[in-house]
């Protein structure tokens, strides 16, 4: 089965910071490039970072570059977000998903594999 499951989300302050996860089948991982998007409330779903098979390239958005990280283990068919520095404006629900070619992208509609989503709320 094709299955991506995220989890780690919750409640945090601005400052803070999280480790969220995304667990994978290896149907969808192996070989995939992985990519991680989120949705604001009321907002389209935006690119947040990506990472190719073997984690030789990343790609991430103007607004996390410097505070988000992402990094794969292969061995586990799992993905782990690390996310610093927590904004207000990072309050949004986080996707994984994933796509066969092995090159990093950004555009959403390229992924065909998705996760039902976790959400982080950054509120003082």
């Amino acid at each position: 089965q094709v299955q991506l499951v995220e989890s780690g989300g919750g409640l945090v302050q601005p400052g803070d910071s999280l480790r969220l996860s995304c667990a994978a089948s290896e149907g969808a991982f192996r070989r995939f490039t992985m990519g991680w998007f989120r949705q604001a409330p009321g907002k389209e779903r935006e690119f947040v970072e990506t990472i190719s098979w073997l984690g030789g390239s990343m790609d991430y958005a103007d607004s996390v570059k410097g505070r988000f990280t992402i990094s794969r283990d292969n061995a586990k068919n799992t993905l782990y977000p690390q996310m610093n520095d927590l904004k207000p404006g990072d309050t949004a629900t986080y996707y994984c998903a994933s796509r066969r070619p092995t090159d990093v992208s950004r555009v959403a509609k390229e992924y065909p594999y998705w996760g039902q989503g976790t959400q982080v709320t950054v509120s003082a």
